[in-house]
């Protein structure tokens, strides 16, 4: 059986929601799964061990970790802006390190980032081959997360990089709907400012999927750059258009709508952003390279998740 390596950083990562539902799905399909963790266990290696010993032989290493930056228990301070960049950048940095020094890497080392690279807008539609720079603090944190994963050209010849955007992950059992379920059901949701703000999203099992479909054997010698795939849904939806459409999955009004000056003042401007502004987000290359999404519209994604 081939081998995949999860990471588990501080918060979320391999034992986290996506990770929950990669480990099901790759054992589904015949993987063994070992997750780096700050505990021993079952399954587990811990990152004292690869920092020590290096990783052990697999096909396929994941990064999936990092502070959650939506976590409502925390200030919006330098220290929660620390961590968010410590968590994702350290781990990240040591398993990219731990590649290159393999004497056996990984056929395929996956890092899942974000859309925060992208500029909010009304107007631009961005595809995995439009350029960008940073210009806030999110993709400032972006660019330094990508870049910490990047491999010396040596290693890359031999591993294939991905790095995978995704949006808004939406599932049962965390994300962002795990904060969203309980207004909504008690009839108190609403349109985040304005509304008209675009909404990228993704189911989590095609996020899942996209990862391990990333991970499957790829033709041709790696490419020194990595392959980029927007994680997000074909449908483009608006703020307002997510709105309305969770209200009439939970049989629910939607009449409630939150201000933005009232987000920036509960989670900070600089967070706040991910909820009142939004990118137009397209799959191209996901779309291109084979990958065929279970739900690939709101209704059906919203569908399975209240059902």
């Amino acid at each position: 059986m081939a081998a995949a390596t999860l990471q588990c950083g501080s918060r979320g990562g391999g034992s986290g929601f996506v990770g929950r539902e990669l480990t099901r799905l790759l054992k589904s399909k015949g993987h063994e799964i070992t997750i780096i963790s700050r505990q021993p266990g079952p399954g587990k290696i811990t990152w004292a061990d690869v920092e020590s010993g290096g990783l052990p032989p697999c096909e396929g290493a994941v990064n999936l970790a990092g502070e959650s930056i939506l976590n409502p228990l925390r200030w919006w301070n330098e220290s929660y802006k620390k961590d968010l960049f410590s968590s994702r950048i350290n781990t990240t940095r040591i398993l990219a390190q731990a590649i290159a020094a393999s004497p056996t890497p990984p056929h395929s080392w996956v890092l899942v980032t974000g859309v925060a690279s992208y500029k909010p807008s009304l107007q631009t539609q961005y595809t995995e081959e439009s350029d960008w720079t940073p210009f806030d603090f999110l993709s400032r944190l972006v660019k330094e997360w990508e870049g910490a994963g990047q491999l010396p050209e040596n290693s890359a010849k031999k591993t294939r990089q991905v790095i995978i955007r995704p949006g808004a992950v939406l599932g049962r059992d965390g994300g962002a709907m795990k904060q969203m379920m309980i207004p909504f059901w008690l009839g108190l949701g609403g349109t985040l400012g304005s509304g008209r703000q675009p909404f990228p999203w993704i189911h989590v099992s095609d996020l899942a999927g996209i990862i391990a479909h990333s991970l499957e054997p790829h033709e041709g010698p790696p490419s020194t750059e990595p392959d980029v795939f927007n994680g997000v849904a074909p449908a483009l939806n608006t703020n307002f258009e997510f709105t309305k459409e969770l209200g009439r999955a939970l049989k629910r009004p939607t009449i409630f709508p939150v201000p933005g000056f009232f987000l920036d003042v509960f989670l900070g401007s600089e967070r706040a952003v991910i909820l009142t502004q939004g990118q137009k987000v397209v799959p191209k290359r996901t779309l291109e390279s084979g990958f065929n999404f279970q739900y690939p519209d709101l209704t059906s994604a919203l569908k399975e998740i209240v059902g």
